[in-house]
């Protein structure tokens, strides 16, 4: 959906800027030249552009920056909510709505693509807010409310938001849209900073669980009111959207995509653990319920300063290896969760861990982005990414949960988190090694078409 009064802009292959090595600087294709030369239809700024902008970065913190500050749900359901549930059930609530949040990528993409913008967030927005005013009216022990509300209602509706609010970069911006994409999910790391506060607040405080969480709601309708009013879109949908039939199987010959997929499942089997865990982990062993109360939020302090800085870092690395570097960094952190024990060694785990797993969450678009030689089919290609790689953060805390016990035993988590984490790392390591090659061929292939020409 968009403006009358706006020509028809074609959709064209995203363009990699300054995308580390001059391998990567130099691969495109002869049939990417001709972007050069109409700079014009990307505005690259703008009052409507950023704008746009700024309602996403709203969209994405409240959805997936509320989603990430389950760790103080998981701590307060464990013990004084759902008392009679295990921290495996406990954790199912906050990885369903986890893999909500990427797998109904699948339902929003194609209706992206198919100029349906406008419907999903203000869709995705009422639902988020209507989840929300109905987990306030959850009951204590009636685990099944609570499931409903918070891991089905509020992953639908932050599914329904997540893909086009990173999408629609893409109608302002080339040159900057891995700074823009970067902004804009800086702002679920800066709502995971914030929400676990006032929920850490609202919920131990005079108010309690019912009039905290609806706190809580009214804040966040505001928030996503204000989004709703800020976004527009520019470009046309494609005459012909993307088919996901097509694109699906374009994907099964894409072997650097199907890398990226297999990789984005192992990291994120282990990549919930320590935002799920980290505050109760605490408490368990023996540091101050304040401290941690605010381990989280360290944790998602480190994690905004990432996605901020991981524009520029990614300019002169390139997206593929910077997402090598923070995949296995993070795995390696995640197996030293077993050394956690002291004040220290909180802040420094949640601090490093924090920073690595949001060069990763900033680079998740970025990298489907550079991937994607077809712009009209981004949508579709991050649907597709997003739910099945979302599986791994479905499955990912239960497990944990289910090898913490009861007796809390925190290191065979800890162990299985950091191991499938490091293998998502090798599995992106593989798909650069793919992917750069195939690029240098692309390259070869174009200067022989150019020598041919010439002669």
């Amino acid at each position: 959906m968009s403006s009358g009064s706006e020509p028809r802009m074609p959709y064209t292959a995203p363009h990699q800027d300054k995308e580390g090595s001059q391998t990567l600087e130099e691969s495109h294709s002869a049939k990417d030249f001709d972007l050069f030369s109409h700079p014009h239809e990307f505005p690259e700024g703008g009052l409507a552009a950023w704008m746009t902008i700024f309602g996403a970065f709203l969209a994405q913190f409240c959805g997936i920056g509320y989603t990430m500050s389950f760790g103080v749900y998981q701590d307060f359901y464990t013990q004084h909510y759902l008392t009679n549930e295990t921290s495996s059930a406990i954790s199912w609530i906050g990885s369903l709505n986890t893999f909500l949040v990427t797998a109904v990528g699948l339902i929003s993409g194609p209706l992206y693509d198919r100029g349906y913008f406008y419907h999903l967030i203000i869709a995705g927005s009422l639902l988020q807010s209507f989840s929300l005013f109905m987990l306030s009216l959850s009951k204590p022990d009636q685990y099944y409310q609570i499931f409903l509300a918070q891991g089905l209602g509020m992953g639908i509706a932050s599914g329904l938001v997540y893909v086009p609010t990173i999408a629609i970069v893409s109608h302002y911006f080339q040159r900057k849209r891995t700074l823009a994409m970067t902004f804009v999910a800086s702002g679920s790391s800066l709502g995971a900073v914030i929400h676990p506060i006032m929920l850490n607040n609202l919920l131990n405080g005079h108010l309690g669980f019912e009039n905290g969480v609806r706190a809580s709601a009214g804040f966040v309708s505001v928030l996503l009111l204000i989004a709703c009013l800020c976004m527009r879109t520019r470009l046309d949908p494609p005459v012909t959207p993307a088919n996901y039939i097509v694109a699906a199987k374009k994907c099964i010959g894409d072997a650097p995509f199907i890398c990226m997929i297999v990789g984005g499942f192992f990291f994120q089997t282990g990549f919930y653990y320590p935002l799920f865990f980290i505050q109760l982990d605490s408490i368990k062993h023996g540091l101050s319920v304040t401290f941690s109360f605010y381990s989280l939020v360290i944790l998602n302090v480190s994690n905004c300063v990432a996605r901020v800085t991981s524009g520029f870092i990614a300019t002169f690395t390139g997206v593929p290896n910077l997402v090598i570097v923070a995949t296995i960094s993070a795995g390696v952190l995640n197996l030293g969760m077993i050394g956690l024990s002291s004040l220290a060694s909180a802040v420094v785990l949640s601090m490093m861990y924090g920073y690595f797993a949001g060069l990763y969450i900033a680079m998740m678009a970025p990298l489907v982005a550079t991937l994607t030689l077809d712009l009209s089919e981004l949508g579709a290609r991050m649907g597709i990414c997003f739910f099945i790689s979302g599986f791994g953060g479905l499955i990912g805390a239960p497990i944990s949960g289910a090898l913490l016990t009861s007796n809390y035993t925190w290191w065979i988590p800890a162990v299985f988190s950091g191991v499938v984490s490091v293998t998502g790392g090798i599995m992106y390591t593989v798909m650069r090694f793919i992917f750069v090659r195939r690029q240098i061929k692309e390259k070869h292939n174009a200067r022989l078409e150019i020598i041919d020409i010439v002669s």
